[in-house]
């Protein structure tokens, strides 16, 4: 039996829809990447994990609430190592911290289900930052090619699509 590539799998779960769409950052896409939604299929998500793990040394793995944290989780399983979580906000009652998981003085890899702009990514990694984590790096289920690796690229950090929207078109005929 043949294994289905990442780019097939994504494909299969509708992470790439076309129509009409106005994205968070305020632009209007003729498609739309769903990653959140086609993770919730556990071979999708085992699949995201292995290549994370493959391909990338870290201490700790850490994702921004919503998307990235099932990633996050599924990675630290297939690696072993831990996770850590980033609030999109802070919180007024509690601990009130941003980042959940020990992240000080550690390698942290940030990962994401899709990157834009690389807004969401750079937040991550500041946030990670001022932790006292040592965070320069930033691992995309899928990179929408608009912009994210240059704008984190100015801030000293480098990005690594599983894979890139280029290559969804691609591989849905378009």
């Amino acid at each position: 039996m043949v294994t289905p590539t990442l780019q097939e799998l994504l494909v299969r779960y509708k992470a790439i829809e076309f129509g009409d769409f106005t994205l968070a950052s305020g632009a209007k896409s003729t498609y739309y990447i769903d990653v959140k939604s086609a993770v919730t299929r556990p071979d999708l998500l085992a699949v995201v994990a292995k290549k994370v793990v493959q391909s990338c040394d870290f201490d700790v793995i850490a994702g921004v609430a919503v998307g990235g944290v099932p990633l996050a989780v599924a990675v630290s399983l297939a690696s072993k190592k831990p996770y850590a979580i980033i609030r999109s906000s802070g919180k007024d009652h509690g601990k009130k911290d941003l980042v959940i998981g020990e992240v000080r003085g550690k390698n942290v890899l940030l990962i994401e289900d899709v990157t834009t702009s690389g807004g969401s990514a750079l937040y991550g990694i500041e946030t990670l930052r001022a932790a006292g984590a040592r965070a320069d790096r930033v691992v995309t289920v899928v990179d929408r090619e608009q912009g994210a690796a240059q704008h984190l690229q100015e801030h000293g950090v480098s990005i690594f699509p599983l894979v890139r929207v280029s290559e969804l078109v691609q591989s849905r005929g378009f």
